[in-house]
Protein backbone atom coordinates (compact mmCIF):
# COMPACT_ATOMS: atom_id res chain seq x y z
CA UNK A 1 0.00 0.00 0.00
CA UNK A 2 1.96 3.51 -1.03
CA UNK A 3 2.82 5.62 2.13
CA UNK A 4 2.15 9.55 1.21
CA UNK A 5 3.98 12.33 2.10
CA UNK A 6 2.63 15.95 2.56
CA UNK A 7 5.11 18.84 1.82
CA UNK A 8 3.57 21.40 3.59
CA UNK A 9 5.22 24.61 1.64
CA UNK A 10 4.35 28.50 3.96
CA UNK A 11 4.29 31.29 1.51
CA UNK A 12 4.74 35.30 1.17
CA UNK A 13 5.49 37.12 -1.49
CA UNK A 14 7.81 34.92 -3.12
CA UNK A 15 6.96 35.71 -7.20
CA UNK A 16 10.07 35.64 -7.99
CA UNK A 17 11.26 32.43 -6.78
CA UNK A 18 7.66 30.12 -6.17
CA UNK A 19 7.33 28.76 -9.76
CA UNK A 20 10.67 27.23 -9.80
CA UNK A 21 10.78 26.09 -6.51
CA UNK A 22 7.53 24.44 -6.58
CA UNK A 23 8.37 22.41 -10.17
CA UNK A 24 11.80 21.48 -7.84
CA UNK A 25 9.66 20.18 -5.31
CA UNK A 26 7.43 18.25 -7.76
CA UNK A 27 10.16 16.56 -9.60
CA UNK A 28 12.25 16.00 -6.22
CA UNK A 29 12.80 11.97 -6.05
CA UNK A 30 11.34 10.38 -3.37
CA UNK A 31 11.31 6.61 -1.77
CA UNK A 32 10.09 3.30 -3.36
CA UNK A 33 6.60 3.17 -2.73
CA UNK A 34 6.17 6.83 -1.43
CA UNK A 35 3.27 9.35 -3.31
CA UNK A 36 3.38 13.24 -2.44
CA UNK A 37 0.90 15.86 -1.84
CA UNK A 38 2.15 19.47 -1.53
CA UNK A 39 -0.14 21.62 0.65
CA UNK A 40 0.39 25.32 0.01
CA UNK A 41 -0.74 27.96 2.48
CA UNK A 42 -0.55 31.69 0.79
CA UNK A 43 -0.14 34.16 3.67
CA UNK A 44 -2.05 36.90 2.39
CA UNK A 45 0.83 37.65 -0.40
CA UNK A 46 0.25 40.96 -2.53
CA UNK A 47 3.20 40.69 -4.92
CA UNK A 48 1.60 38.59 -7.44
CA UNK A 49 2.70 35.10 -5.84
CA UNK A 50 -1.28 34.39 -5.48
CA UNK A 51 -2.06 34.65 -9.23
CA UNK A 52 1.01 32.42 -9.39
CA UNK A 53 -0.15 30.08 -7.00
CA UNK A 54 -3.60 29.24 -8.44
CA UNK A 55 -2.44 28.70 -11.65
CA UNK A 56 0.59 26.30 -11.00
CA UNK A 57 -1.96 24.32 -8.61
CA UNK A 58 -5.08 24.30 -11.07
CA UNK A 59 -2.27 22.71 -13.34
CA UNK A 60 -1.60 19.83 -11.09
CA UNK A 61 -4.40 17.96 -8.84
CA UNK A 62 -1.70 16.97 -5.98
CA UNK A 63 -1.77 20.22 -4.85
CA UNK A 64 -3.96 21.53 -2.23
CA UNK A 65 -3.67 25.75 -2.26
CA UNK A 66 -5.31 27.28 0.84
CA UNK A 67 -4.98 31.41 1.24
CA UNK A 68 -4.93 33.49 4.60
CA UNK A 69 -7.30 36.67 4.12
CA UNK A 70 -4.77 38.37 6.60
CA UNK A 71 -1.00 37.89 6.84
CA UNK A 72 -0.29 36.15 10.20
CA UNK A 73 3.36 34.76 9.82
CA UNK A 74 5.17 31.45 8.61
CA UNK A 75 4.18 29.83 12.03
CA UNK A 76 0.37 30.24 11.38
CA UNK A 77 0.68 28.93 7.51
CA UNK A 78 2.53 25.32 8.63
CA UNK A 79 -0.58 25.24 11.67
CA UNK A 80 -2.96 25.59 9.04
CA UNK A 81 -1.03 23.38 6.65
CA UNK A 82 -0.35 21.02 9.17
CA UNK A 83 -4.60 20.91 9.86
CA UNK A 84 -5.28 19.79 6.17
CA UNK A 85 -2.50 17.51 5.46
CA UNK A 86 -3.70 13.88 4.88
CA UNK A 87 0.02 12.01 4.66
CA UNK A 88 1.34 9.75 6.68
CA UNK A 89 4.24 11.98 7.07
CA UNK A 90 4.89 15.51 7.18
CA UNK A 91 7.98 17.88 5.62
CA UNK A 92 8.13 20.98 6.20
CA UNK A 93 9.53 23.09 2.75
CA UNK A 94 9.79 26.65 2.81
CA UNK A 95 9.08 28.15 -0.92
CA UNK A 96 12.61 29.71 -1.19
CA UNK A 97 15.22 27.65 -2.96
CA UNK A 98 16.92 27.80 -0.32
CA UNK A 99 16.89 23.91 0.74
CA UNK A 100 17.05 21.34 -1.89
CA UNK A 101 14.26 18.72 -2.50
CA UNK A 102 16.84 16.45 -4.03
CA UNK A 103 17.59 15.40 -0.78
CA UNK A 104 13.80 14.04 0.64
CA UNK A 105 15.04 10.43 0.27
CA UNK A 106 17.89 11.11 3.55
CA UNK A 107 15.26 12.89 5.05
CA UNK A 108 12.99 9.98 5.05
CA UNK A 109 15.29 7.47 5.54
CA UNK A 110 15.13 7.35 9.54
CA UNK A 111 11.52 7.54 9.52
CA UNK A 112 10.73 4.59 6.98
CA UNK A 113 12.84 2.96 8.69
CA UNK A 114 10.88 3.61 12.11
CA UNK A 115 14.03 4.58 13.74
CA UNK A 116 12.55 8.01 14.03
CA UNK A 117 9.52 10.16 15.37
CA UNK A 118 10.71 13.34 13.59
CA UNK A 119 14.41 14.23 11.42
CA UNK A 120 15.82 17.64 11.36
CA UNK A 121 18.04 18.59 8.04
CA UNK A 122 21.05 20.12 9.69
CA UNK A 123 23.05 22.85 7.53
CA UNK A 124 25.71 22.18 9.61
CA UNK A 125 26.87 18.62 9.36
CA UNK A 126 28.76 17.96 6.41
CA UNK A 127 26.35 18.17 3.82
CA UNK A 128 27.33 18.65 0.14
CA UNK A 129 27.76 21.96 -0.01
CA UNK A 130 26.75 25.17 1.89
CA UNK A 131 26.57 28.76 0.63
CA UNK A 132 28.46 31.07 2.93
CA UNK A 133 26.69 33.33 4.53
CA UNK A 134 27.54 36.53 7.32
CA UNK A 135 29.18 35.04 10.54
CA UNK A 136 26.94 36.70 12.63
CA UNK A 137 23.90 35.17 10.44
CA UNK A 138 25.31 32.29 11.55
CA UNK A 139 26.31 32.83 14.91
CA UNK A 140 23.07 33.52 15.91
CA UNK A 141 21.45 30.29 14.89
CA UNK A 142 23.84 28.48 16.21
CA UNK A 143 23.77 30.21 20.42
CA UNK A 144 19.97 30.05 19.45
CA UNK A 145 20.69 25.77 19.04
CA UNK A 146 22.70 25.90 21.99
CA UNK A 147 20.29 27.55 24.45
CA UNK A 148 17.67 25.60 22.69
CA UNK A 149 19.62 23.19 23.66
CA UNK A 150 20.54 23.57 27.39
CA UNK A 151 16.41 24.06 28.51
CA UNK A 152 15.12 20.88 26.06
CA UNK A 153 18.28 18.59 27.07
CA UNK A 154 18.39 17.88 23.16
CA UNK A 155 21.87 17.72 21.28
CA UNK A 156 20.42 19.66 18.12
CA UNK A 157 23.47 20.93 15.66
CA UNK A 158 20.84 22.79 13.69
CA UNK A 159 17.13 23.72 15.56
CA UNK A 160 16.63 26.31 13.34
CA UNK A 161 16.46 24.53 10.06
CA UNK A 162 13.54 24.76 8.00
CA UNK A 163 13.48 20.96 7.08
CA UNK A 164 11.84 19.03 9.81
CA UNK A 165 9.91 15.84 9.02
CA UNK A 166 7.66 13.97 10.98
CA UNK A 167 4.94 11.13 11.59
CA UNK A 168 1.67 13.27 10.85
CA UNK A 169 -0.17 11.27 13.47
CA UNK A 170 2.28 13.14 16.21
CA UNK A 171 2.45 16.39 14.52
CA UNK A 172 -1.27 16.55 14.33
CA UNK A 173 -1.17 16.04 18.11
CA UNK A 174 0.53 19.06 18.87
CA UNK A 175 -1.06 22.34 19.43
CA UNK A 176 1.02 25.04 17.22
CA UNK A 177 1.14 28.62 19.08
CA UNK A 178 3.92 30.53 17.26
CA UNK A 179 2.70 32.75 14.19
CA UNK A 180 5.55 33.38 13.07
CA UNK A 181 9.06 32.35 13.34
CA UNK A 182 8.20 31.18 16.96
CA UNK A 183 7.67 27.77 15.01
CA UNK A 184 10.92 25.98 15.29
CA UNK A 185 11.99 26.83 18.68
CA UNK A 186 8.73 25.18 19.68
CA UNK A 187 8.29 22.72 17.80
CA UNK A 188 11.78 21.59 18.89
CA UNK A 189 10.90 22.37 22.87
CA UNK A 190 7.80 20.05 22.42
CA UNK A 191 8.93 17.67 20.91
CA UNK A 192 12.13 17.28 23.70
CA UNK A 193 9.14 17.13 26.23
CA UNK A 194 7.15 14.61 24.07
CA UNK A 195 10.25 12.63 23.97
CA UNK A 196 10.35 11.38 20.48
CA UNK A 197 13.03 9.60 18.70
CA UNK A 198 15.09 12.80 17.14
CA UNK A 199 17.08 12.15 14.30
CA UNK A 200 19.69 14.68 12.42
CA UNK A 201 20.65 13.85 8.47
CA UNK A 202 23.13 16.27 7.04
CA UNK A 203 21.82 18.57 4.04
CA UNK A 204 23.10 21.15 1.75
CA UNK A 205 22.16 25.02 2.18
CA UNK A 206 21.52 27.82 -0.34
CA UNK A 207 20.71 30.48 1.96
CA UNK A 208 19.80 33.67 0.46
CA UNK A 209 20.60 37.09 1.74
CA UNK A 210 18.45 40.18 2.64
CA UNK A 211 18.64 41.89 -0.39
CA UNK A 212 17.82 38.75 -2.13
CA UNK A 213 14.70 38.00 -0.26
CA UNK A 214 15.40 36.68 3.18
CA UNK A 215 12.74 38.12 5.80
CA UNK A 216 14.07 36.59 9.35
CA UNK A 217 16.10 38.99 11.13
CA UNK A 218 17.59 39.77 14.39
CA UNK A 219 14.39 40.57 15.91
CA UNK A 220 13.11 36.84 15.27
CA UNK A 221 15.99 35.98 17.22
CA UNK A 222 15.05 37.46 20.14
CA UNK A 223 11.70 36.06 19.85
CA UNK A 224 12.95 32.52 19.73
CA UNK A 225 14.78 33.11 22.78
CA UNK A 226 11.45 34.55 24.54
CA UNK A 227 9.71 31.33 22.60
CA UNK A 228 12.29 28.48 24.01
CA UNK A 229 12.34 30.07 28.09
CA UNK A 230 8.10 30.50 27.43
CA UNK A 231 7.41 26.50 26.31
CA UNK A 232 10.51 25.61 28.72
CA UNK A 233 7.88 26.60 31.68
CA UNK A 234 4.93 26.22 30.06
CA UNK A 235 3.73 22.58 29.07
CA UNK A 236 1.36 23.13 26.19
CA UNK A 237 2.24 19.50 24.62
CA UNK A 238 -1.12 17.99 23.59
CA UNK A 239 -4.75 19.67 21.67
CA UNK A 240 -7.53 19.04 24.00
CA UNK A 241 -8.93 16.10 21.53
CA UNK A 242 -6.23 14.12 22.33
CA UNK A 243 -7.32 12.82 26.05
CA UNK A 244 -5.39 12.39 29.08
CA UNK A 245 -2.81 15.13 27.84
CA UNK A 246 -2.90 16.10 31.52
CA UNK A 247 -0.42 12.98 32.97
CA UNK A 248 2.55 14.83 31.16
CA UNK A 249 1.87 17.63 33.64
CA UNK A 250 1.99 14.95 36.18
CA UNK A 251 5.35 13.42 35.17
CA UNK A 252 6.36 17.24 36.62
CA UNK A 253 5.57 15.81 40.54
CA UNK A 254 8.43 12.93 41.34
CA UNK A 255 8.16 13.37 45.06
CA UNK A 256 4.39 12.40 44.86
CA UNK A 257 4.59 9.73 42.46
CA UNK A 258 7.34 8.23 44.82
CA UNK A 259 5.07 8.65 47.45
CA UNK A 260 2.56 6.63 45.46
CA UNK A 261 5.18 4.07 44.74
CA UNK A 262 6.61 3.42 47.85
CA UNK A 263 2.97 2.06 49.15
CA UNK A 264 2.32 0.04 45.69
CA UNK A 265 6.23 -1.62 45.44
CA UNK A 266 6.07 -3.86 48.49
CA UNK A 267 3.02 -5.85 47.32
CA UNK A 268 4.36 -6.11 43.94
CA UNK A 269 5.27 -9.62 42.48
CA UNK A 270 7.51 -10.99 39.75
CA UNK A 271 5.34 -10.69 36.94
CA UNK A 272 3.08 -7.72 36.31
CA UNK A 273 0.43 -5.94 34.64
CA UNK A 274 -0.49 -2.57 34.82
CA UNK A 275 -3.74 -1.37 32.87
CA UNK A 276 -3.63 2.23 31.86
CA UNK A 277 0.36 3.02 32.10
CA UNK A 278 -0.40 6.22 30.39
CA UNK A 279 3.09 7.72 29.48
CA UNK A 280 5.11 5.04 31.92
CA UNK A 281 5.75 7.61 34.82
CA UNK A 282 4.99 4.91 37.30
CA UNK A 283 6.03 2.47 35.24
CA UNK A 284 9.58 3.05 34.94
CA UNK A 285 9.42 3.50 38.72
CA UNK A 286 7.49 -0.22 39.20
CA UNK A 287 9.60 -2.32 36.81
CA UNK A 288 12.88 -2.53 38.78
CA UNK A 289 14.13 -6.47 38.62
CA UNK A 290 10.33 -8.16 37.67
CA UNK A 291 10.84 -10.82 35.56
CA UNK A 292 8.31 -9.47 33.10
CA UNK A 293 5.99 -6.47 33.15
CA UNK A 294 3.42 -5.68 31.15
CA UNK A 295 2.22 -2.03 30.17
CA UNK A 296 -0.78 -1.36 28.91
CA UNK A 297 -2.79 1.24 27.67
CA UNK A 298 -5.28 1.98 24.70
CA UNK A 299 -4.30 5.69 23.80
CA UNK A 300 -1.80 5.43 20.32
CA UNK A 301 0.10 8.77 21.44
CA UNK A 302 0.63 7.14 24.94
CA UNK A 303 1.37 3.52 23.17
CA UNK A 304 3.60 5.27 21.08
CA UNK A 305 5.27 6.86 24.00
CA UNK A 306 5.34 3.97 26.23
CA UNK A 307 7.34 1.86 23.09
CA UNK A 308 9.55 4.82 22.77
CA UNK A 309 10.56 4.28 26.38
CA UNK A 310 11.01 0.92 27.21
CA UNK A 311 12.71 0.18 23.58
CA UNK A 312 15.81 -1.42 25.14
CA UNK A 313 14.25 -2.47 28.33
CA UNK A 314 13.98 -6.40 27.99
CA UNK A 315 11.66 -7.47 30.82
CA UNK A 316 8.62 -4.78 29.86
CA UNK A 317 6.15 -5.31 27.07
CA UNK A 318 4.29 -2.39 25.47
CA UNK A 319 0.96 -3.94 25.01
CA UNK A 320 -2.48 -2.36 23.44
CA UNK A 321 -4.79 -3.38 25.53
CA UNK A 322 -8.42 -1.30 26.98
CA UNK A 323 -9.96 -1.41 30.89
CA UNK A 324 -13.41 -1.64 28.45
CA UNK A 325 -12.72 -4.27 25.85
CA UNK A 326 -11.56 -7.66 26.42
CA UNK A 327 -9.81 -7.63 22.84
CA UNK A 328 -6.03 -8.64 23.73
CA UNK A 329 -6.43 -9.84 26.94
CA UNK A 330 -6.71 -13.30 25.70
CA UNK A 331 -3.14 -13.21 23.93
CA UNK A 332 -1.59 -12.14 27.59
CA UNK A 333 -1.57 -15.43 28.62
CA UNK A 334 -2.30 -16.26 32.72
CA UNK A 335 1.50 -16.08 34.24
CA UNK A 336 0.61 -12.76 36.01
CA UNK A 337 0.67 -12.48 40.12
CA UNK A 338 -0.10 -8.43 40.08
CA UNK A 339 -2.44 -6.58 38.41
CA UNK A 340 -2.05 -2.70 38.98
CA UNK A 341 -4.91 -0.08 38.01
CA UNK A 342 -3.47 2.92 39.37
CA UNK A 343 -5.15 5.75 37.71
CA UNK A 344 -7.53 3.64 35.74
CA UNK A 345 -10.82 2.59 37.01
CA UNK A 346 -12.11 6.70 36.96
CA UNK A 347 -11.28 6.85 33.06
CA UNK A 348 -13.43 3.75 32.61
CA UNK A 349 -17.15 3.08 31.34
CA UNK A 350 -17.59 0.15 33.48
CA UNK A 351 -14.98 -0.40 36.69
CA UNK A 352 -16.72 -3.56 37.70
CA UNK A 353 -16.50 -5.24 34.34
CA UNK A 354 -12.70 -4.12 34.06
CA UNK A 355 -11.85 -5.95 37.37
CA UNK A 356 -13.60 -8.46 36.60
CA UNK A 357 -11.45 -9.04 33.27
CA UNK A 358 -8.24 -8.42 35.15
CA UNK A 359 -9.14 -11.13 37.66
CA UNK A 360 -9.48 -13.71 35.24
CA UNK A 361 -5.57 -13.25 34.87
CA UNK A 362 -4.51 -13.75 38.24
CA UNK A 363 -4.46 -17.02 39.94
CA UNK A 364 -5.76 -17.75 43.81
CA UNK A 365 -3.62 -15.47 46.00
CA UNK A 366 -2.73 -13.19 43.62
CA UNK A 367 -3.11 -9.27 43.72
CA UNK A 368 -4.93 -6.73 42.78
CA UNK A 369 -3.93 -2.99 43.67
CA UNK A 370 -6.21 -0.20 42.81
CA UNK A 371 -6.05 3.75 43.12
CA UNK A 372 -9.03 5.69 42.53
CA UNK A 373 -9.94 9.51 43.15
CA UNK A 374 -11.74 8.83 46.36
CA UNK A 375 -15.11 10.62 46.94
CA UNK A 376 -19.13 10.72 45.83
CA UNK A 377 -21.36 13.13 44.34
CA UNK A 378 -20.95 15.31 41.15
CA UNK A 379 -18.10 15.87 39.39
CA UNK A 380 -16.24 19.15 39.50
CA UNK A 381 -14.92 21.04 36.54
CA UNK A 382 -11.42 19.81 37.43
CA UNK A 383 -12.72 15.77 37.79
CA UNK A 384 -13.87 16.91 34.02
CA UNK A 385 -10.76 18.67 32.76
CA UNK A 386 -9.06 15.58 33.87
CA UNK A 387 -11.26 13.17 32.07
CA UNK A 388 -12.47 11.56 34.93
CA UNK A 389 -16.11 9.77 34.48
CA UNK A 390 -16.38 9.41 38.41
CA UNK A 391 -15.29 9.07 41.93
CA UNK A 392 -15.12 5.86 44.23
CA UNK A 393 -15.74 5.78 48.07
CA UNK A 394 -14.16 2.93 49.48
CA UNK A 395 -17.28 0.99 50.28
CA UNK A 396 -17.90 0.91 46.33
CA UNK A 397 -14.69 -0.39 45.72
CA UNK A 398 -15.03 -3.40 48.44
CA UNK A 399 -18.17 -4.23 47.02
CA UNK A 400 -16.49 -4.17 43.39
CA UNK A 401 -13.51 -6.33 44.15
CA UNK A 402 -15.71 -8.11 46.38
CA UNK A 403 -17.92 -9.83 43.67
CA UNK A 404 -14.73 -10.77 41.87
CA UNK A 405 -13.39 -12.87 44.12
CA UNK A 406 -11.09 -10.07 46.33
CA UNK A 407 -10.60 -10.12 49.32
CA UNK A 408 -8.78 -6.65 51.26
CA UNK A 409 -5.81 -6.78 52.61
CA UNK A 410 -4.96 -3.24 52.94
CA UNK A 411 -7.06 0.02 52.27
CA UNK A 412 -4.99 3.55 52.75
CA UNK A 413 -5.83 7.27 51.99
CA UNK A 414 -3.33 9.52 50.33
CA UNK A 415 -3.15 13.21 49.94
CA UNK A 416 -5.37 14.79 52.12
CA UNK A 417 -4.15 18.24 51.64
CA UNK A 418 -4.57 17.74 47.91
CA UNK A 419 -8.07 17.43 49.04
CA UNK A 420 -8.09 20.79 49.60
CA UNK A 421 -6.42 22.00 46.69
CA UNK A 422 -8.77 20.09 44.82
CA UNK A 423 -11.88 21.17 46.00
CA UNK A 424 -10.34 25.37 46.04
CA UNK A 425 -10.03 24.39 42.08
CA UNK A 426 -12.34 22.65 41.44
CA UNK A 427 -15.20 25.17 43.38
CA UNK A 428 -13.71 28.01 41.04
CA UNK A 429 -14.34 26.09 38.33
CA UNK A 430 -11.04 25.53 37.18
CA UNK A 431 -10.19 22.64 34.33
CA UNK A 432 -6.79 22.19 35.35
CA UNK A 433 -4.21 22.57 38.25
CA UNK A 434 -1.51 25.08 38.09
CA UNK A 435 1.47 23.66 37.36
CA UNK A 436 3.67 25.77 39.88
CA UNK A 437 1.13 24.99 42.08
CA UNK A 438 1.44 21.33 41.05
CA UNK A 439 5.48 22.08 41.54
CA UNK A 440 5.18 23.58 44.88
CA UNK A 441 2.86 20.62 46.04
CA UNK A 442 5.62 18.40 45.02
CA UNK A 443 8.56 20.13 46.90
CA UNK A 444 6.78 19.68 50.45
CA UNK A 445 5.34 16.59 49.65
CA UNK A 446 7.45 15.42 52.68
CA UNK A 447 6.17 17.20 55.07
CA UNK A 448 2.28 16.08 53.55
CA UNK A 449 3.36 13.10 54.17
CA UNK A 450 4.18 13.46 58.06
CA UNK A 451 0.44 15.46 58.44
CA UNK A 452 -1.14 13.10 56.12
CA UNK A 453 -1.77 10.34 59.36
CA UNK A 454 -3.40 13.47 61.29
CA UNK A 455 -5.47 14.88 59.35
CA UNK A 456 -9.25 14.67 60.34
CA UNK A 457 -10.79 14.33 56.69
CA UNK A 458 -10.70 11.83 53.67
CA UNK A 459 -7.59 11.45 51.38
CA UNK A 460 -7.78 12.90 47.57
CA UNK A 461 -6.98 9.30 46.63
CA UNK A 462 -7.98 5.90 47.82
CA UNK A 463 -5.48 2.96 47.55
CA UNK A 464 -6.65 -0.27 47.81
CA UNK A 465 -4.34 -4.00 47.52
CA UNK A 466 -6.82 -6.85 47.41
CA UNK A 467 -5.50 -11.19 47.41
CA UNK A 468 -7.62 -13.28 45.43
CA UNK A 469 -9.36 -15.87 47.31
Amino acid sequence: MPIKLSILIPVYNERAVVEKSLTQVLAAPLPENLERELVIVDDCSKDGTSEILARFAAAHPEISLYRHEVNQGKGAAVRTAIEKATGDFCLIQDADLEYDPSEYPVLMAPLLSGRADAVFGSRYLAGEQRRVLPFWHSMINLVLTLISNMFSNLHLTDMETCYKVFRTDLLKSIPVRSDRFGFEPEITMKCAKRKFRIYEVPISYHGRTYEEGKKIGWRDGVKALGVVLYFWVVDDLYKESYGRSHLNTLTGTPAYLNWLVSIVRPFQGDRVLELGAGLGSLSGMLMGKRLRYVAGEKDPLHLHSLRNRFLRTPNVEVRELSPDSDEGFERLGGDFDTVLLLRTLEYSADPEACIGRVARLLPPGGRLIISVPQGAGKLTALDAGMGYRQRFTRERVVEMIARAGFEVEEARELNKIGKLAWGVFGGLGSSQINKLSLKLFDQTVWLWKLVDRVLPWRGLNLIVIARKR
